[in-house]
């Protein structure tokens, strides 16, 4: 086993977990990455390994969130809490466009728009994006200030969002989901946490189709690297959501905006040139 291949991962662990839950786009940070860094590994596991590495990152979630999202207790008598079953069903609901569109045109769109060009584009669109909703933001209370109150046409409608970001790599999950939830009224912090709760059944999902296609006959190098990538990213992902939760109670996202108009004119720049 080379041990500058676990370094690689190590490193790919770390910007996924960054990258991953705040809303700059963890595929064109990856991208990006790997124009300099670049795994010994074959085409398909590096396919492969930029899905399920995300594994690591829900993790991070699960532990975070563990009590708004796990619907049952256990002290003194067994309590089911039946408004978590509702968030949970809210979140299957916002999950349907994404679903239908990856599952049905995942290798197409992969082939059409998994381009440093496209990228770098939909970074600076919804870098523009989160700059003007904030500026409209500034003067009006939020509508939804509860994860209790998001309804499921609400739920829907921050799907049909997330959908941008499975069609378009760079968008960013959670960059198109926090836009789409701040342009329909929902305040910051509900925003993220919902987003957050959304990955975990898109991430299980999508890192499923991914592991499927590439089949579970994994080198002993393969599986080293993909537990560190996911092992990193997990550790990551705990100290970079805690320091998102605390930042948006405070801040707006205009300045993740103008970072991911400055990162996307980096890439375009960069391969336009190379």
């Amino acid at each position: 086993m080379d041990i500058i291949e676990i370094i690689k991962a190590v490193l790919f662990g770390i910007v996924e977990g960054i990258t991953e839950w705040l809303p700059i786009s963890s595929t064109g940070h990856m991208i990006l990455l790997n124009e300099f860094v670049t795994l010994n590994v074959s085409e398909d596991f590096w396919e492969m390994f930029l899905v399920v590495i995300q594994l690591g990152a829900i993790l991070a979630v699960v532990l975070l969130f563990w009590n708004k999202i796990f619907p049952f207790r256990f002290k003194e008598k067994p309590v089911v809490q039946k408004d978590i079953f509702v968030l949970w069903f809210k979140i299957l609901v916002a999950c349907i466009p994404a679903a239908i569109v990856g599952l049905a045109f995942d290798d197409v769109l992969d082939a059409l728009f998994y381009n440093p060009w496209c990228v770098s584009i939909a970074l600076i669109v919804f870098g523009i994006a989160f700059i003007l909703i904030e500026n409209r933001n500034k003067k009006m209370t939020p509508k939804i200030t509860e994860l209790n109150d998001i309804t499921y046409r609400t739920a829907l409608m921050i799907g049909v969002f997330q959908l941008l970001a499975a069609v378009f790599p760079g968008t960013s999950r959670s960059g198109a989901t926090i836009v789409g939830a701040l342009l329909i009224g929902v305040s910051r912090t509900v925003a993220a946490e919902f987003t957050f709760f959304l990955a975990i059944p898109v991430m299980l999902g999508a890192s499923l189709l991914k592991l499927l296609k590439f089949g579970f006959s994994f080198t002993g190098e393969e599986l080293i690297i993909l537990l560190v990538g996911m092992v990193v990213a997990f550790a990551v992902s705990v100290a970079v959501i805690r320091f998102l939760m605390g930042y948006i109670k405070k801040h707006d996202f205009k300045v993740f905006g103008w970072y991911r108009i400055v990162l996307g004119a980096a890439v375009l720049l960069y391969f336009t040139l190379a």
